[in-house]
């Protein structure tokens, strides 16, 4: 596969997952859109580090280390940064007994829309200005 064969196979997985995080809410199943919105915003920024420095991105989930790695952190601005460290802890505590009962009180409904159209915000930015798609 092509550099640019990979970076769309990143984005694609990117927006299947926020159609995902969409019918989660639709669902009412609202610890699952915080945990799809993380992953919308993991495969983007994996696609951006694929297409900035032309490698395969880390297999981790550290949404900063990634920014940090794919060297794009002083393009963001102080809300989408804030963002991200929102979204960071959403992809260990969903997974985890302990936390998702804590997270699920947290999770509400207008907490998720709000989450998605910000997911949707980075992820288009993303798209724009590291990947040049439209």
């Amino acid at each position: 596969m092509t550099t640019e064969e990979k970076v769309q196979h990143w984005i694609k997985l990117s927006d299947y997952d926020l159609e995902t995080a969409s019918v989660m809410l639709n669902t009412g199943r609202y610890l699952y859109v915080g945990f799809m919105c993380h992953q919308v915003i993991e495969k983007i920024f994996k696609a951006a580090y694929e297409h900035l420095i032309n490698d395969t991105p880390p297999f981790v989930h550290d949404l900063m280390l990634l920014v940090n790695r794919a060297g794009f952190m002083e393009m963001l601005d102080d809300k989408q940064m804030s963002f991200i460290e929102q979204l960071s802890p959403l992809n260990i505590r969903a997974r985890y007994p302990d936390y998702k009962q804590e997270l699920a009180k947290e999770l509400t409904k207008t907490v998720c829309e709000n989450m998605i159209i910000k997911t949707q915000d980075l992820q288009q930015w993303t798209k724009e200005k590291i990947l040049l798609v439209k």
